[in-house]
């Protein structure tokens, strides 16, 4: 018999909660009858205005009443939702590789790529495009935009070879993120958040009009901070350690990191950036239902 392969990036239970789930740009509330950011016109379901009759528009476009008042054929057009295009910012840098002792093979780079992969599976099942950026090391790397199944086979191969190292990629080396992400797309950031270059990429992109969501990602050992007795903790990027007993640190620690927390959502709300956060105990989708309108 051969071996078992490995589990699936997205679990089957995850993947069927999330079925109904949307992709919604807010900005653009109230520009369609869809959540898309788009003002296209057809045959929706709100009206928005009346055009003169064209060969090929289908019978039911017309509007028979307005023609039996004026002799002349109208068709009614509706503004309806169309696809938008979706970009998925996952963080892999050295910090992203955590886990918690109780939970080694599940980091938050784990979650990160599964909560892409649950992004992926809502643009696919809207038929939206998507793509893809790393950030680690010494420049993003892009998987340009696509739509339907290969897309998703795509990011998903990809996903297989990214590994968490390095720092965050430096202001100076995010200029292929400005001359690619559009004007009107959507941006999703997956990232533990606390280096404040992340905050500054996701401000930067919502103050030059995009869309931005964060995700920000935490261990349950940063939420609890369960340690007793002596321990040493070491920084995952720079490999420094401090030693200490963890029942005497718990009190000051959860203080300091609540109100790091804290700071750092305030920060994204000023610069326009919607965000959730993700604990590596809870359910995969419960931070998509908090972004797009579903119930955690």
């Amino acid at each position: 018999m051969p071996p078992p392969g490995p589990p699936p990036l997205l679990p089957p239970e995850v993947r069927h909660r999330l079925r109904g789930l949307k992709l919604r740009a807010r900005r653009a509330a109230g520009a369609g009858s869809g959540v898309h950011a788009s003002r296209n016109r057809g045959a929706g379901l709100e009206f928005a205005q009346h055009r003169a009759y064209e060969p090929g528009d289908e019978p039911r476009m017309v509007d028979w009443k307005l023609y039996a008042r004026s002799d002349r054929v109208f068709v009614r057009e509706a503004e309806r939702e169309s696809p938008l295009t979706l970009w998925i910012l996952l963080d892999a840098s050295g910090s992203m590789g955590q886990a918690d002792a109780a939970r080694p093979e599940w980091s938050r780079l784990d979650a990160a790529k599964a909560l892409a992969a649950g992004l992926a599976e809502m643009a696919l099942a809207g038929g939206d495009r998507f793509g893809w950026v790393t950030l680690a090391g010494d420049r993003p790397h892009l998987l340009a935009p696509g739509a339907g199944r290969r897309q998703r086979d795509r990011l998903w191969l990809e996903m297989a070879t990214v590994k968490a190292a390095g720092g965050f990629p430096p202001p100076p080396r995010w200029a292929p993120l400005w001359d690619r992400i559009g004007a009107h797309d959507l941006v999703v950031l997956l990232s533990d958040v606390f280096d404040p270059q992340s905050v500054d990429l996701a401000g930067r992109l919502a103050t030059a009009g995009r869309e931005v969501l964060a995700i920000r990602l935490l261990t349950v050992e940063e939420r609890d901070f369960p340690f007793q007795g002596g321990h040493r903790f070491r920084d995952p990027e720079t490999g420094h350690e401090l030693p200490g007993d963890g029942r005497l640190l718990r009190t000051d620690f959860l203080r300091r990191f609540g109100e790091a927390r804290a700071r750092i959502g305030a920060e994204l709300d000023a610069r326009g950036v919607r965000h959730a956060e993700y604990v590596l105990d809870e359910p995969l989708d419960q931070p998509l239902r908090r972004l797009f309108g579903g119930k955690a």
